[in-house]
């Protein structure tokens, strides 16, 4: 009687501890469910990986956009850059990639973290990249334009530059310039090109960025 109730609650505390440490991880569960939907549709080694938040994770039809390029879209929920790097084995690294493209920094600025801070997890995702596939690209997305969030104007022009030139400085690193494209004649964010939220793009939206990432892609 004592053993079985010892196995019952050595099952119960071991339980308890696997559901801690799951909640403590943002987007464990989001991350563990792409990965296992990317697996039961089949990879090719050598593929483009696109990761980051949900401005990705939204691209229903990137592979479409490009069907002649072997695509893996691992992008999950609100994710900020030090969350992608939580993540970076299940999301890029196992992949083996030829390229990543990387949408991160629209909602760390939201959440109301520091240029600096978001450089420096950029920097770490790059770095960890190169580490283990020294001739990967790492293609980082600039923050895009939306009317959502545009109070915030001069915190996203501030980080995409500071991307600009970590580009220009280190070598198998690009800037993928989205924020151009998206914006009217009178320089705010064109109305058309995203659904009700004002944040999220709709079809039209991703038009535009296939034409920007098209270079990018060949």
């Amino acid at each position: 009687m004592k053993t079985y109730i010892s196995s019952a609650l050595l099952f119960l505390l071991i339980f308890n501890l696997q559901c801690a440490i799951a909640q403590q991880v943002p987007f464990q569960e989001e991350v563990n469910k792409r990965a296992k939907e990317i697996d039961s549709t089949g990879w090719e080694k050598g593929s483009a990986v696109f990761t980051g938040s949900s401005s990705v994770r939204m691209w229903k039809n990137l592979q479409e956009q490009f069907p002649d390029v072997a695509l893996i879209n691992s992008a999950f929920g609100g994710s900020t850059a030090d969350q992608l790097l939580m993540h970076l084995d299940k999301t890029v690294l196992r992949f083996e990639p030829s390229k990543v493209f990387i949408y991160e920094g629209d909602n760390d600025i939201n959440d109301g973290q520091e240029i600096s801070e978001i450089m420096k997890n950029l920097d770490e995702l790059t770095t960890k990249i190169h580490a283990k596939y020294p001739n990967a690209i790492v293609n980082l997305i600039a923050a895009k334009p939306s009317p959502s969030r545009w109070e915030k104007k001069v915190s996203y022009l501030a980080l995409n530059d500071l991307i600009r030139q970590y580009a220009t400085t280190h070598d198998k690193v690009n800037i993928v310039n989205v924020w151009d494209i998206m914006l009217d004649d009178t320089g705010k964010p064109r109305a058309d090109i995203f659904i009700e939220d004002d944040l999220h793009m709709n079809e039209k939206g991703y038009e535009l960025w296939k034409e920007i990432f098209t270079p990018f892609l060949k």
